[in-house]
């Protein structure tokens, strides 16, 4: 008995000092702090660039500083709120006492994640002196971006986390910033993704998109630009945009990726591809000619009254040129009584309609293309002119690459190529051509049509002198989908231009959303801003004005260091000067700057002959 009572007590001491052994480890782990040395140290990840086709910076890493605590070494909450809310901004004591006293879930708490420099100094201050103790400052990867609205919608934008939300920060988040997968490595770096888009031409877009939008009072304005041969987005604008550097402060409405989301009836300029279905099925020829004078009602459409189809005008006789030319639904209406609604519906299927174009950007609609057999009597007429269809704006001017390309559908490309973080290519895109639509001769032949409508018809306000056009204007009533009517007053006009004619290098693509200014047709004003751009595009891409003057250089160049000045308060060409030059300018003129690289300037922002204002920001690129 003696010895049984010996056993227990040996056997109760042993566990007694497990179990304290036990919970003091326990207290130990969930309470203080794990020394550095016992801590597994993953690499931190730098994300990636985003850079436009020719290396400019859209979109780069940036290291922040960001406050945080862990509870149990916080001495003083009273003291330690005061002092943080007077040095960190939108802090408030009274939250932060709370959050202080009153968080039972954990220990650990960001008091605020990548603060300013100047805030960073003042809490470090803070800290040197003996103050804030249970308090740290963490470094944080962040990111910037240095062109702010410019191509916005494309870039999109991260996370307080450096995780993508939006646009290709979304869609290419793991090529961006790969997943950690070992800890051997102090850094991991992201890899390069290198757009399609020029900067210097997306510039000139959003100037003209945001004229075109206060002048015209508009919902919204979308342009795009494509290589023609390539399928290469050169300039993706929608406006009203955003600065993806301070995302949270715009309405949804602002950063809605309207160009893929945004699905809408095209109206008249749905017309070409209507024609050129039309003479790629035979059901007529470039010769055949309809009689619109009387508008369009099938004995069908009496029969059901069915309300008639008719023109602005009486265009009398036209042929499938002049049915352009004027742009007629008339013509169009009775043209698409030579084929079958099956027919019909499988080449706009084939042209992309009702399905997504595949651009790696998220949200893209595929617009609505119903199938033949929920079609009613006014249904083929009707899409032959751009109703009961929706389509995207990549949709639209995807789709007319056919016209460019001897009738080859393109895919639409936005990603110029993705480059290690040693510099090794990883992947290059290119001209993907996806099928045949139509015939050479069909896709040549509205083209040619097309440029009759630029000379003579609707968007002879896009005409320039020695460089031909190739044409379409819209003006479509915005559906009331209450009501289930045409509105007499919302409308959204359209253009599609394709230049130059006879050898095709750009094709562009506006649409101005519920204008509400003194014009709301397509042709009114949509035209002059093809014009405006197709003016700012041939220099640059040196395309062949007939009526140009040329110049003969010798080819001998003369470098000079004159000193850089703001004459009649606008930014001068910085191009070729050299560092000091640049800082003695921005000094000078009390400018904050961005500095990228040594050597001579191979790019500015703001361009030369921008107006300075106070605290402008100047961001040049040196090589």
């Amino acid at each position: 008995m003696i010895y049984i009572e010996k056993r227990f007590k040996i056997f109760f001491i042993i566990l007694t000092i497990v179990s304290i052994t036990v919970l003091g480890r326990y207290a130990a782990i969930m309470l203080v702090p794990a020394p550095d040395n016992n801590t597994v140290n993953f690499p931190q990840v730098e994300r990636g660039p985003i850079l436009d086709r020719n290396g400019r910076l859209l979109a780069l890493q940036t290291e922040l500083n960001s406050v945080e605590t862990w509870l149990p070494n916080l001495e003083n909450p009273e003291e330690t709120a005061l002092l943080l809310s007077e040095n960190l901004t939108e802090i408030e004591y009274e939250s932060l006492l709370e959050l202080f006293t009153t968080t039972e879930k954990t220990n650990f708490i960001y008091v605020k994640r990548k603060i300013s420099p100047t805030e960073t100094e003042k809490i470090k201050d803070l800290l040197n002196r003996g103050f804030l103790k249970g308090i740290s400052i963490k470094p944080e990867y962040g990111r910037n971006y240095p062109e702010k609205e410019l191509a916005s919608h494309v870039i999109g934008y991260t996370g307080t986390d450096n995780v993508g939300l939006e646009g290709i920060e979304y869609r290419f988040n793991s090529i961006l910033s790969p997943p950690v997968i070992s800890g051997k490595q102090d850094i991991l770096y992201g890899n390069q993704v290198y757009l399609t888009i020029d900067l210097n031409i997306q510039y000139i877009v959003e100037q003209i998109a945001e004229k075109a939008y206060i002048e015209n009072k508009a919902d919204k304005v979308m342009i795009l630009v494509m290589g023609a041969k390539t399928g290469e987005i050169l300039s993706y604008v929608s406006i009203p945009t955003f600065d993806p550097n301070n995302f949270q402060k715009y309405p949804l409405s602002n950063r809605e990726n309207y160009p893929v989301s945004f699905a809408y009836e095209p109206g008249s300029v749905f017309k070409i591809f209507s024609v050129a279905s039309f003479l790629e099925l035979n059901g007529i020829t470039k010769e055949d000619t309809f009689d619109t004078s009387g508008g369009y009602n099938p004995d069908i459409f009496r029969k059901y009254d069915i309300t008639p189809i008719t023109d602005l005008g009486n265009y009398g006789i036209l042929n499938a040129e002049t049915t352009l030319i004027n742009s007629s639904n008339v013509g169009v209406s009775y043209m698409s009584e030579t084929v079958e609604s099956n027919d019909y519906y499988k080449i706009l299927k084939n042209f992309g309609f009702g399905q997504t174009t595949g651009i790696p950007l998220n949200g893209e609609s595929n617009g609505i293309l119903s199938e033949p057999s929920k079609w009613n009597a006014r249904t083929k007429p009707t899409i032959s002119f751009g109703q009961e269809i929706a389509t995207s704006a990549i949709q639209m001017i995807t789709a007319s690459t056919v016209f460019a390309n001897s009738g080859i559908l393109l895919k639409p490309q936005i990603i110029k190529k993705i480059i290690a973080p040693d510099g090794t290519l990883i992947k290059e895109y290119g001209r993907e051509p996806i099928r045949e639509v139509i015939s050479p001769e069909v896709a040549d032949s509205v083209l040619e049509m097309m440029q009759k409508v630029t000379e003579q018809g609707t968007a002879r306000r896009a005409k320039i002198e020695g460089f031909n056009i190739s044409a379409k204007t819209g003006t479509a009533q915005a559906y009331d989908r209450d009501t289930g009517l045409y509105s007499t007053t919302d409308f959204l006009g359209s253009i599609l231009a394709i230049f130059p004619t006879e050898d095709p290098e750009i094709i562009v693509y506006i649409v101005i959303d519920r204008p509400m200014g003194d014009y709301t047709y397509g042709g009114r004003i949509g035209s002059p801003m093809v014009k405006e751009l197709a003016e700012e595009l041939i220099p640059i891409l040196g395309l062949n004005l007939s009526n140009s003057k040329k110049f003969i250089h010798t080819g001998n160049i003369r470098l000079s260091r004159e000193k850089l000045e703001a004459l009649d308060g606008e930014m001068p060409d910085m191009t070729g000067s050299d560092k000091r030059s640049v800082l003695n300018f921005i000094k000078e003129y009390n400018l904050r700057s961005n500095l990228n690289g040594d050597g001579w300037v191979v790019y500015q922002f703001p361009p030369a002959g921008t107006v300075i204002t106070k605290n402008m920001t100047v961001y040049v690129e040196m090589k």
